[in-house]
């Protein structure tokens, strides 16, 4: 069994990437926050307006009172400066958050360790798996891609450059095929390849097709004809810019395929990287890595005390 995720001590500068990456969210935060304390005692106004300002961060209401509760307790009438509150809030976030740091667990024992890869359309869930797929490769694995996306010829051709980038192996069909089929093919391939792990792509789908979350099903299901423990890691791939609607993602998706673990990304392209915060609040799912830009080292292994202090400024 090995743990897949944690980065390797070469790799520098990773905190000032996590920090760059949620520079909006962070800004955002600081600034309201900053303007809100700027009074010498805390009082029911002030609190209430933290409420708000974590609200639109995309905490989730619950979250936000909670939050502020934490900053307001024995602290009434008590001078606090803005930064005293970021430290209080980046703590209680890390905590809030420390239960969905988990590596990605790659058990040696199923060989290949199959993940199918899910999520919406526009997630950026091709690119997610081609990053994985180099830093699995790198890792020494090997590994195949299966080009489950038939819908997009482009999505096709885009997994088959990654593939080659990794050095892995790479299974695809024709665009409009059977998706299911294919990820069939593809586990045989894998299996006679003795490859360690196999990728598969899906389809981006809206959570509300019920014609399309049935074929992921489908797939899972075939897939279990050839392997009947397949697949072995599910993974939902989750685009931080459309904020609150993640929370009916996960939902949707969770009644369809076993998940077993979620992929955030793009957190560098909104000021509401707060919907972490809600998302550990409703679902105890492990976020195993978190997108936070467009290069490779930006695909980073989730770490609850880093995240929280890069989203509230604190470090």
């Amino acid at each position: 069994m090995r743990t897949f995720g944690e980065a390797p001590p070469e790799e520098t500068g990773l905190f000032a990437r996590l920090k760059q990456g949620l520079a909006k969210s962070s800004a955002s935060l600081a600034g309201n926050i900053g303007g809100l304390f700027t009074k010498k005692k805390l009082d029911a106004e002030t609190v209430a307006g933290l409420e708000e300002v974590l609200i639109r961060a995309d905490m989730g209401v619950t979250e936000a009172k909670r939050l502020a509760a934490a900053v307001a307790k024995n602290r009434y009438d008590s001078e606090i400066t803005d930064a005293e509150v970021r430290a209080i809030l980046a703590r209680e976030i890390a905590a809030t958050l420390k239960p969905l740091q988990q590596p990605l667990t790659i058990d040696s024992g199923k060989r290949p360790f199959v993940i199918l890869v899910a999520g919406v359309n526009g997630t950026g869930k091709t690119t997610t798996i081609g990053k994985l797929a180099r830093r699995l490769a790198g890792e020494g694995h090997k590994v195949v891609l299966a080009a489950g996306d038939t819908f997009r010829a482009a999505a096709i051709e885009q997994l088959g450059v990654w593939a080659k980038r990794a050095g892995a192996g790479f299974v695809a069909g024709k665009a409009g095929g059977d998706a299911a089929g294919l990820a069939f093919e593809a586990l045989e391939r894998a299996q006679k390849e003795n490859a360690d792990i196999l990728l598969i792509d899906t389809a981006g789908r809206l959570a509300n097709k019920s014609g399309l979350m049935a074929e992921l099903e489908k797939i899972a299901r075939v897939l279990k004809k050839r392997d009947a423990s397949a697949p072995h890691a599910v993974l939902l791939v989750l685009d931080a810019t459309t904020g609150q609607n993640v929370l009916t993602q996960v939902e949707a998706f969770k009644a369809t395929v076993p998940l077993t673990g979620l992929i955030m990304t793009k957190l560098d392209g909104t000021a509401k990287g707060g919907i972490l915060v809600a998302l550990a609040a409703r679902f105890p799912l492990p976020v195993h890595f978190i997108g936070v830009g467009e290069g490779e080292a930006d695909l980073q292994s989730f770490d609850a005390e880093p995240f929280a202090q890069a989203l509230i400024g604190t470090a």
